[in-house]
């Protein structure tokens, strides 16, 4: 197949596409992504790279319409005839052209299928992603674009970045089977408002701040009532048939306020969106205390009650996740828990169970999703970001050892806001950089965690070098990604 043939025909097969990225490539004069090649209303959309930018190139038989003025546009030609390659920067105005002419780079919503967080801290590993999703033998519904109000804060990014981050690399990848976008951890209407203007679809509501660890005297008769839009006469009429009266105002005590908050949420995105469709995923996980199965039960009655609707609940199991290690507590008194907490997401579902914190969580991975089935959904965030700097000691050592070095300065102002637990006494000597293996410290638990939590300070002192170096040796970065993907998904894909 050649160009002209393209023009005139559907998707070129993955057989075809590497013959057309090079015929492409001579013609434009810079290498081309095979997998971006894509032929739509007579046009050809392909992502090409001239070092050490990449760039979108549309070639079609004539110059067509477009808003973007900053395009160049010039006439090449084809066996003769003449054709129109118009080329842009690789910015928020071209992806948002992007969009509007391939309905397959909009976040879609995913439904009850099994689902994966693919957190992105840096906008850079949405390939790595992809390719590891190809690899599953079943149906693994992908979250490219995923990133809470927290993290944007810390790594200096909006909504929009994130959105536009993850179109470029579906388009790179040509994925065209559709992906979520998760507006993570989102705590107030504000939060809401500039997510929806970015385009997310899949919504994440963090009520921590309202939740009450502390039970006394007095405390569920003082409650909220008229926000909880509910009384007390109506919760013991409503309950008390099924759980003793303590256990119900423990939980209203603990979880009262949430519901409401949560509900409360819940109409703003509803009327945000405007009759677009949403999804939301309502997380408690991010408590002191472990949220029992009877509390599961009620949270979900009430926000039924409350006319709120979600496509998956993040309890908080028993155990310990921390940030960038595996599971830490008893394996039977997890498979217990989810037992319970899978139990109850049918009784109100179904809906999906959601691991937080999930990163690198792979002794719970087969119990989850023997117990759930395909009601499950893996969030990932930060494990993203450990393989960056992965490939970062791989390609470049002194800035893997400065990098390393400000985590061991940083950890101790950085950890406040985790539940961590990492002690940089046991983490290998950072003055021993290159006589040790480098590698082995991404896979030691304290200096994973440190690495992990310190991401803000790090990104704010070397964020533009540990692009770079990512950037010039993106194909080790993604096949990093991959590697460490597959580890984490081959359990859901079984």
């Amino acid at each position: 197949m050649g160009i002209l043939e393209l023009l005139d025909s559907t998707e070129p097969t993955e057989h075809q596409t590497e013959s057309l990225a090079g015929q492409l490539s001579t013609l434009v004069g810079a290498s081309v992504y095979p997998r971006s090649i894509t032929v739509e209303n007579g046009s050809i959309y392909f992502l090409i790279r001239r070092e050490p930018q990449k760039q979108l190139a549309v070639l079609s038989r004539t110059q067509s319409g477009n808003s973007i003025a900053a395009a160049r546009v010039r006439e090449v030609l084809v066996k003769g005839q003449p054709l129109s390659l118009s080329v842009y920067a690789q910015d928020a105005a071209t992806a948002a052209f992007l969009r509007g002419r391939l309905a397959w780079l909009r976040p879609a919503t995913l439904g009850l299928r099994t689902s994966a967080g693919c957190g992105d801290r840096l906008g850079l590993a949405t390939p790595g992603h992809i390719r590891a999703v190809r690899t599953c033998t079943r149906d693994i519904a992908p979250i490219f674009a995923q990133q809470s109000i927290r993290e944007m804060m810390r790594t200096a990014r909006t909504p929009q970045n994130v959105i536009d981050d993850a179109v470029w690399g579906v388009f790179q990848e040509g994925w065209i089977s559709g992906y979520g976008a998760d507006a993570d951890h989102l705590k107030t209407p504000g939060d809401i408002d500039a997510c929806v203007a970015a385009g997310y679809t899949f919504y994440t509501f963090d009520p921590g701040a309202h939740v009450d660890n502390e039970f006394e005297a007095g405390k569920f008769e003082r409650l909220p009532w008229r926000d909880m839009e509910t009384s007390p006469a109506d919760v013991r009429r409503v309950y008390g048939s099924r759980f003793n009266s303590q256990i119900v105002e423990r939980a209203f005590v603990k979880y009262g306020r949430a519901v409401a908050h949560v509900a409360k949420l819940y109409r703003h995105l509803k009327v945000a969106m405007n009759g677009a469709p949403f999804e939301v995923e309502v997380s408690v996980d991010e408590t002191e205390q472990p949220t029992t199965h009877a509390e599961h039960d009620i949270i979900a009655s009430e926000l039924r009650r409350m006319g709120v609707e979600w496509v998956s609940l993040a309890p908080r199991f028993v155990g310990r996740f921390e940030k960038g290690v595996d599971y830490i507590g008893e394996l039977k008194a997890f498979e217990a828990d989810c037992a319970g907490h899978v139990e109850v997401a049918k009784r109100w579902g179904p809906y999906k169970l959601s691991i937080h914190s999930g990163s690198d969580k792979f002794s719970i991975y087969p119990i989850a999703a023997r117990l759930a089935g395909q009601y499950v959904h893996l969030k990932t965030a930060g494990t993203s970001y450990l393989e960056a700097l992965r490939t970062v000691a791989r390609c470049n050592l002194p800035l893997f050892k400065a990098v390393y070095t400000l985590a061991h300065e940083h950890y101790a102002e950085d950890r406040v806001s985790y539940h961590v637990s990492a002690d940089p006494a046991k983490a290998p000597d950072h003055r021993l950089i290159g006589v040790s293996d480098p590698q082995s410290i991404l896979d030691q638990f304290d200096a994973r965690q440190m690495l992990h939590v310190c991401f803000g300070s790090i990104l704010a002192r070397y964020g533009a070098e540990i692009k770079q170096v990512l950037q010039e040796n993106e194909e080790t970065h993604y096949a990093d990604l991959q590697r460490h993907f597959e580890h984490h998904l081959s359990s859901f894909c079984s």
